[in-house]
């Protein structure tokens, strides 16, 4: 039996401030194997960068504190690493690209630079072997010039190139794992397709593992195996990609379906949404957190937390997960 890449079991960090704690990912649990690509999906504010963080041993502490049941890459305990040995992991075996790569870079070096380090560090490479690396990085992102932009500063670049940068800084060793953090948010609809035909090219050809963290649902829809969705700090379902789209068995992910336009819709009808504010974080219910937005909300929701629980559902190719005391029903009729 093959070992997962990615093992996480009951993930929880939280912030202690002056205000009270800020509870971010409250029990998340995923796993991860060679050659798959799990999306993360969620609003803005639900833990999806939190968790990633905290893989990588990057939440600040303090104020942040991170514990789990189970971390482990390829076997290895993560939050039992050294500094040392996290560092000789980080960048090389797993990678991060970072939602906002203007602060990720460093302003005051090249980017030829900071790409020529990852490989100096990491595989003692002479300077000349890492740049003659880095312009092929650059090449391989889809930059204009590369030749030129090598010897650019990050402030010299638009968004969308200093994204490519970042991107191409995180495939430089060819990585077990890459964490993508909206990895295509700053890039036009081309190059975004571009950019994720690069990530699945080298996953083909190294059997790189994917987590990516995204708001669109339809770049899920076109590269990931199976889909984990957030809210406030949980996660609420988690099921194969087809699955989740024919058959979604939470509430909240069927808000964020029907809040997608479709090709097929009414051009002239209003899209939907979720009414109200995701909860606040400061001050963890024990009740459902989405039962205040929920339109299938009743008094036991707003008791009782539900768990994530595995649910069968027929033609399934394997069981999925739900938190919702409605979900085996939403699963009834969907059969």
């Amino acid at each position: 039996m093959s070992v997962p890449v990615l093992d996480v079991a009951d993930l929880r960090v939280r912030f202690d401030t002056e205000r009270g704690s800020v509870h971010a990912v409250d029990g998340v649990s995923l796993t991860l194997d060679e050659g798959e690509t799990l999306g993360i999906v969620g609003e803005s504010g639900s833990g999806k960068s939190v968790t990633s963080l905290a893989l990588f041993g990057l939440v600040p502490r303090p104020p942040g504190v991170v514990s789990a049941q189970r971390a482990r890459f390829l076997g290895r305990d993560l939050f039992a690493m050294s500094p040392r040995e996290l560092r000789s992991v980080r960048g090389k075996d797993m990678a991060l690209v970072f939602q906002d790569p203007q602060s990720a870079l460093n302003p005051l070096m090249t980017v030829g630079r900071q790409l020529s380090e990852v490989v100096e560090q990491h595989e003692n490479g002479t300077r000349d072997a890492a740049r003659r690396r880095a312009h092929d990085a650059l090449v391989e992102v889809g930059i204009p010039d590369p030749a030129a932009r090598i010897d650019a500063y990050p402030h010299e670049m638009s968004g969308g190139m200093r994204q490519r940068v970042m991107i191409a800084m995180a495939l430089m060793c060819r990585p077990k794992l890459l964490v993508a953090d909206e990895p295509t948010t700053a890039l036009d609809v081309t190059v975004q397709a571009q950019i994720l035909e690069l990530f699945a090219d080298i996953q083909r050809r190294h059997g790189m593992a994917i987590v990516l963290v995204t708001h669109s649902l339809g770049v899920v829809a076109g590269t990931c195996n199976r889909v984990n969705v957030m809210y406030a700090g949980r996660m609420v379902e988690a099921a194969s990609t087809e699955a989740l789209f024919a058959r979604p068995l939470h509430p909240y992910t069927r808000g964020l379906l029907r809040s997608v336009p479709r090709i097929d819709g009414d051009p002239r009808a209003r899209l939907d949404s979720i009414p109200g504010n995701p909860p606040d974080a400061m001050h963890p219910d024990a009740a459902c957190s989405f039962a205040p937005r929920c339109p299938h909300a009743v008094a036991r929701c707003a008791r009782e937390k539900p768990a994530l629980e595995s649910i069968v559902v027929r033609d399934d190719a394997q069981p999925r997960q739900a938190a919702c005391f409605f979900a085996r029903d939403f699963a009834q009729a969907a059969t």
